[in-house]
């Protein structure tokens, strides 16, 4: 019994890390280089530790399978912390000085948009999916 409770719960947990958005690590050229391979775009997500509506976004909309579906068919996506070097030019560039801030790049490097706020999912999910259109419209 106690075998087959330990396997359910390994399964439980691969199968909510599977589900979630998976970050990638590097510089801005590193994210840039792998969505140019990839052929998907760039979303950047600016937040801060202290940041309650950044906490919320990460607890409920990111670990979502639906929006891990999601961002692994449109989007490598990095997390930069405005409080260091990267994210702070990024904020200086972009943002208006408000958290979480997330910014959605094609892959020649120019922003195609831009979420402010925290969201629930679908409305999340509706706002990438206009600046998605928005870029097909554009071709």
């Amino acid at each position: 019994m106690k075998k087959i409770f330990l396997l359910f719960l390994c399964s439980m947990v691969a199968l909510a890390t599977e589900a979630q958005v998976k970050w990638t690590e590097g510089s801005t050229d590193a994210i840039h280089e792998q969505a140019v391979k990839s052929g998907k775009l760039v979303f950047i997500d600016l937040y801060a530790d202290w940041c309650g509506p950044c906490q919320m976004m990460n607890n409920r909309v990111f670990m979502d399978r639906e929006v891990g579906e999601f961002f692994a068919q449109h989007f490598v996506a990095a997390k930069y912390n405005i409080e260091r070097p990267t994210g702070r030019k990024l904020m200086q560039l972009y943002g208006k000085g408000s958290i979480p801030l997330y910014l959605v790049f094609n892959t020649e490097g120019e922003l195609l948009g831009s979420i402010l706020g925290a969201y629930p999912k679908k409305e999340f999910l509706h706002h990438l999916e206009q600046i998605i259109a928005q870029k097909k419209e554009a071709r």
